[in-house]
């Protein structure tokens, strides 16, 4: 390009000075010479110039082009190359630039297919919403939820969030991480709910994502009533075999009495009974527990009950409108939370109790400033049996569940955004709800 430049800027010069030794030699006066000479000059120059650019201005129009297709991600266009020199070269570096575009473009299509076809399939509902709270993507599964498989993306999501049903709607305006019971169908079903918040293209954005754990559940359920069904097996067997050896030495003393001897045996055999009972007492506890007889119940006696058992302080004033449960039975299901809540590491001075009127019932919150839940924990703490105390039964939140649920309420578990746990039992208010129900 450069050597094209400079024989075109040589033959003018040659070409001028020509052309001006011409006119000089044959017309008169000087100026005149000068001023034809210049006319023939210049549309030459014109000419020549406008020959030796045109491929290049024609190059440089269609790279023009092509460059705004790809600022409008159209990968589709390529230049023609008419030449060897610089100007071909940057042709060519175009053309490989839209062909690696063009193929990266495909690739990702096709990557982002496979992704939205395995988030469209997967049984974890997706939504995604920008600050506006307009809903930007959602799954199968989350418009199967929030609006029976219609079409949510463009709609605000506090609409279907109000026509949601409360325990959802609650789980979701809390906030953070929370486990909840829906029921659907008739049938329970437990719902793991979390959130997070993060910028996307410098924006703010909210991702809600709800797991049903209720097939985990059942799973995890019928491994640890194997579990205890073992461990039960083994205790009998521990307390039953000492006492079938005992009793057959018992009678063995009775032909020959001796009454230090014949004392020792029955008193092992005693102690062995108790703690047989002892053990199948506190399974049956859960195994057994009784219908709910509700009766009217004032929440200052029934705070004073609690404070006998465990220390803790009311978070807000208590409501004036008493209520109407079953006393015995929602009083064992406060003092496992309370007691649970005490021994999570918390300032016990942090240890909370809140009772407020919610949704056509009472809202009762047991809060603290321990650890809260682990991801583990949070998905496991309603299996029987789980826990994560060396010595704990893994009872305790269970027996919740079913007190409360026998009630015809429903119990949520969550970590609170600032540290710690809350616990909340929602009690429907009997007098307005109807009979209560068994589990």
């Amino acid at each position: 390009m450069a050597g094209r430049v400079t024989l075109w800027l040589a033959g003018v010069a040659v070409a001028g000075v020509a052309v001006t030794a011409l006119a000089l030699a044959y017309l008169e006066p000087r100026w005149l010479a000068i001023v034809n000479a210049l006319l023939v000059l210049l549309p030459l120059i014109a000419w020549s110039g406008a020959r030796v650019t045109s491929n290049w201005s024609r190059t440089a129009r269609a790279l023009a082009d092509g460059i705004s297709s790809l600022r409008d991600r159209d990968f589709s266009i390529s230049v023609t190359q008419t030449s060897n020199d610089e100007m071909g070269r940057l042709v060519a570096d175009y053309n490989q630039l839209g062909d690696r575009l063009r193929v990266e473009r495909q690739s990702l299509h096709q990557r982002e297919l496979m992704l939205d076809t395995v988030i469209q399939t997967t049984p974890l509902a997706l939504v995604l919403t920008n600050d506006a709270d307009a809903i930007l993507y959602s799954n199968a599964t989350a418009r199967q939820l929030f609006a029976a498989g219609r079409k949510l993306e463009g709609e605000r999501f506090a609409r279907y969030l109000a026509e949601a049903p409360a325990p959802l709607r609650e789980a979701i305006q809390r906030g953070g991480d929370t486990l909840f019971t829906l029921e659907l169908g008739g049938e329970p079903q437990v719902y793991h709910v979390s959130q997070r918040r993060f910028l996307l293209n410098a924006l703010p954005h909210r991702l809600l994502l709800l797991k049903q754990l209720t097939r985990e559940i059942n799973s995890q359920e019928v491994a640890t009533w194997k579990k205890v069904i073992r461990v039960i097996a083994h205790e009998l067997n521990n307390s039953l075999a000492p006492i079938s050896s005992l009793a057959h030495s018992g009678k063995i003393l009775a032909n020959a009495p001796d009454p230090v001897q014949l004392g020792r045996v029955f008193s092992t055999i005693e102690e062995r009974a108790r703690h047989l009972a002892g053990f199948i007492e506190g399974y049956a506890q859960f195994a057994k527990l009784p219908r709910p007889r509700a009766a009217p119940v004032r929440w200052e006696v029934l705070i004073e009950r609690l404070r006998v058992v465990v220390a803790f302080s009311i978070a807000a004033p208590l409501p004036t409108r008493g209520a109407s449960f079953d006393a015995a039975q929602v009083e064992q299901a406060l003092i496992n939370l309370l007691k649970n809540a005490r021994e999570s590491g918390s300032d016990p001075a942090a240890v909370e109790l809140a009772v407020a009127q919610a949704a056509g019932g009472f809202a009762i919150e047991v809060r603290d400033r321990g650890p809260g839940f682990s991801v583990a924990a949070l998905e496991n703490a309603l299996v029987p049996f789980y826990s994560t105390k060396e010595t704990g039964t893994g009872l305790g939140l269970t027996l919740c569940r079913e007190i409360v649920e026998a009630h015809g309420g429903r119990l949520r578990i969550a970590n609170r955004p600032d540290g710690g746990a809350i616990v909340t039992l929602w009690l429907p208010d009997a007098a307005g709800q109807g009979t209560l129900r068994a589990e």
